[in-house]
């Protein structure tokens, strides 16, 4: 409970942290997270550890005078929205029980109205963190279309925070030490991205009591996924893409093509291949050995032999990435899928530069300008250009439902990586059915490649 003046402990927020005055230096018992900051002459904890604090203020039955929080109430009108389907419900009430956790649903299993409803249901000052600026602008217009909500957005040159504000991975990393006790609930779309580097700062700096994470694919290793655990809450509800294909998710198949290097490409390849295998050999390096890549690089970094690997390394990489038969797959499989809307992923830029030139394909990487690439999301979703050619930009949070195939030229090993990218075309629409194509080279490091993504269950 809070108490008028004569409390003796006051608790404030201060970039990022919490001071709490008028706790004896030397009591017992002290919650673990308080340490003694003798320039206040005070403790102070993180953050993130202020719903803690309050419980257990509240719990011992402790007066005191809470400064910290200054989040508003809102009015949001709930009654606005479109109903939740059955799973959606069950996924708000596993979470309203703790109002902290994570929800894994599917690309296209409706995680942003389910994110709407529990905005309302906590109705107060609220903010969303989006890892690009094309989710962020997304957001701002759902929320606005939604709830009548004019968001304040931070990122991409902005700072206007509001009571409902949208904010990047990276501006919050900057600034949210700024903010962190403007709000809450906090809303981490796409929230793995907490799981390594720095953004982990993100929630430790919020005061937020109340915590959402969304994702398609939370598939990472265990001593990461339960490090989210205390920073946003343990996974409350999960669904599969083959648990809503058909009824909430469109139905779908994968076909995967293999494409024939040329002899002169096979030739190039296996020379490269060859070049890179045996430096790493030397050295006692194998592609399956724990840490092989970091330790092929720094050995490679200190003599021509073993740049002139590397070199290599990345040669026959880009031979198996994007061999002439691949284009001829891809060229045939445009004419098959003409009248449809076709999404292109690569794995990297040039690829899809190339794709872009040799085709006329419009395109859309990190590099491309924010205007531009409005547009061309803006003229795909119209039909007016039926084809776009992409990298890794597009593997997350934009939002396509018109989009039906979905042609994988190269890509990563990441099973999260290959269940975004299907994600793109599983919005559910009348007598849709979509179409995935793997088309992968007849080198061993593609089809190993392919091995892994076909781990997920969506492929059973």
């Amino acid at each position: 409970m809070n108490g008028g003046q004569a409390d003796r402990l006051v608790i404030r927020f201060d970039r990022g942290s919490l001071v709490v005055s008028g706790w004896p230096r030397q009591q017992m018992n002290l919650p673990h997270y308080l340490i003694w900051d003798p320039r206040v002459q005070a403790h102070r904890c993180l953050a993130i550890h202020y719903r803690a604090l309050v419980r257990r203020l509240i719990g011992e039955g402790r007066p005191y005078r809470d400064e910290a929080r200054q989040y508003p109430e809102l009015s949001l009108p709930a009654g606005d929205l479109a109903a939740l389907y059955p799973f959606q419900r069950e996924a708000l009430a596993a979470w309203e029980r703790g109002k902290r956790g994570i929800v894994e649903l599917p690309t296209g299993a409706g995680k942003t109205r389910l994110a709407l409803q529990a905005l309302c249901s906590v109705n107060r000052g609220s903010l969303i963190v989006v890892p690009t600026l094309d989710l962020l602008a997304q957001w701002c217009a759902v929320l606005q279309e939604g709830l009548g909500v004019s968001a304040g957005v931070v990122g991409g040159g902005s700072f206007d925070p509001r009571p409902v504000t949208v904010c990047t991975y990276a501006s919050a990393y900057r600034r949210g030490e700024t903010f962190g006790d403007r709000f809450c609930l906090v809303i981490f779309d796409e929230c793995h991205h907490l799981s390594g580097g720095g953004y982990r700062r993100i929630p430790e700096v919020m005061i937020a009591p109340y915590r959402l994470g969304l994702s398609a694919t939370v598939a990472w290793a265990d001593a990461r996924r339960h490090a989210l655990h205390p920073i946003i809450g343990p996974i409350v509800y999960k669904r599969s893409i083959t648990e809503l294909r058909g009824r909430y998710l469109a139905n779908y198949r994968i076909e995967t093509i293999r494409a024939e290097l040329s002899p002169a490409e096979r030739k190039a390849y296996r020379e490269a291949r060859r070049c890179y295998l045996e430096y790493a050999r030397k050295r006692g390096l194998t592609p399956t050995s724990a840490g092989m890549w970091q330790r092929f690089i720094f050995a490679a970094s200190g003599n021509p032999e073993g740049r002139r690997a590397l070199d290599a390394y990345y040669r026959q990489r880009q031979i198996a990435y994007a061999p002439q038969a691949k284009f001829a797959v891809l060229k045939e499989l445009l004419h098959r899928h003409r009248a449809e809307r076709v999404l292109i992923f690569t794995n990297d830029n040039s690829t899809a530069y190339q794709i872009s030139r040799d085709l006329l394909l419009p395109i859309i990487t990190h590099q491309t300008p924010m205007g531009e690439r409005r547009r061309a999301l803006e003229n795909f979703r119209t039909d007016r250009w039926p084809f776009l050619v992409t990298s890794r930009v597009l593997n997350e949070g934009v939002d396509l439902p018109m989009a039906n195939v979905a042609v994988i030229l190269s890509g990563s090993a990441s099973v999260r990586e290959h269940v975004q990218r299907m994600g793109r075309i599983l919005r559910k629409a009348p007598g849709k059915e979509a179409v995935l194509y793997e088309v992968i080279s007849r080198t061993p490091a593609e089809e190993r490649v392919s091995r892994r993504r076909r781990q997920h269950d969506a492929y059973r």
